[in-house]
């Protein structure tokens, strides 16, 4: 839901990001790969990371800055370079779509991997509703216990905002699209949750954009540090559209810890000489790591200056939102049906 305030501000953004996309477009078959082309795409790469800043409400601009700041800046990068899944020859809607919303065209020989179905999206909505209803008691809960519901409360967000997004791509353009998360809650290490577990849309951008070449200079530990550094500096940039206010460095040392351990994991793992924790033990070790050190540096930057509040109040106003809808359609269900009787 979008407040009526902000309805005008989404047409208006909505306008923009079209303008901009047909014009990289345009560029793009008019240039080939290489500096003339990113020249080409300079002004689109400077105009992007603008348009979430008309909006007042949190929810609708914390989620086109990640669309537009970071998802559709990085698919023009690698299009400067004649890399990624965007190329001129798609038609506009489905270059727009492609390059603003994070999703990735199925590659037809790669084993087709079940998305977010209507019945686990369902439970997944009734799961964050009641997390949402939690809040009403958060004066008494224990400060880490919080903290524990909105790491749920971030996951299920997520996973429900990228299925949607993906769903309606496929349903207005056709588009056969990969699934964004892989049950991130049976991740075994930390290499296992940020490369092949969590929003996948982000590994992917981060291994092409970054992780490789890097690897091709300096080797594969110098990209996996290089591409949770540039995650870290994204995440600062997403905290400051969410909080209006200057990074605090947080993010980025949380992701910097992050690279870190998964040198260390991937060292301890090619070395072969000591046995690995049976996954048992290793699932519930590595989801302790992300949610300690999240406490610790991840939330801080959102819960101090109180955008955590206004994502709760925003959350339970569209909770409220859909559950009078939903009486109010079983109601005129009940009134027809009360009629043909």
């Amino acid at each position: 839901m979008v407040p009526g305030g902000d309805l005008g501000s989404l047409a208006a953004v909505v306008a923009a990001v079209t303008a901009c996309m047909a014009y990289a477009r345009f560029a793009a078959r008019r240039l080939r790969p290489g500096l003339p082309r990113l020249a080409a795409l300079l002004p689109v790469l400077a105009v992007l990371p603008l348009p979430p800043l008309a909006f007042r409400a949190l929810h609708p601009r914390a989620i086109s800055a990640f669309f537009l700041a970071w998802v559709a800046e990085f698919r023009l990068l690698l299009l400067a370079s004649g890399q990624g899944p965007l190329h001129p020859s798609l038609p506009l809607p489905v270059f727009a779509a492609v390059a603003t919303l994070p999703v990735t065209l199925r590659d037809p020989r790669a084993a087709r991997r079940p998305g977010l179905g209507l019945a686990e999206s369902a439970a997944m909505a009734a799961l964050l509703a009641a997390v949402v209803s939690l809040y009403r008691h958060q004066e008494r809960m224990h400060r880490y216990a919080l903290l524990a519901l909105y790491s749920v409360h971030v996951y299920l967000a997520l996973e429900l905002v990228l299925a949607a997004a993906a769903a309606a791509a496929r349903a207005t353009l056709g588009l056969d699209l990969e699934p964004h998360f892989n049950r991130p809650y049976l991740s075994a290490s930390l290499r296992d949750f940020w490369g092949r577990r969590w929003n996948l849309s982000v590994p992917a951008l981060l291994r092409q954009c970054v992780f490789r070449p890097v690897r091709a200079r300096l080797g594969a530990p110098a990209g996996v540090l290089a591409a949770f550094a540039v995650s870290g500096l994204m995440h600062e940039a997403m905290f400051s559209y969410i909080t209006l206010r200057p990074p605090t460095g947080e993010a980025a040392a949380f992701f910097a810890l992050h690279g870190a351990c998964a040198v260390a994991e991937g060292w301890w793992a090619a070395r072969g000489r000591w046995p690995r924790p049976p996954r048992a033990l290793a699932t519930p070790l590595t989801l302790a790591f992300v949610g300690v050190t999240g406490f610790w540096l991840f939330f801080p930057p959102i819960t101090r200056p109180g955008a955590d509040k206004q994502v709760i109040a925003e959350s339970e106003a569209m909770v409220a939102f859909l559950r009078d809808a939903a009486g109010r359609a079983a109601a005129s269900a009940r009134s027809v049906w009360s009629g043909r009787s």
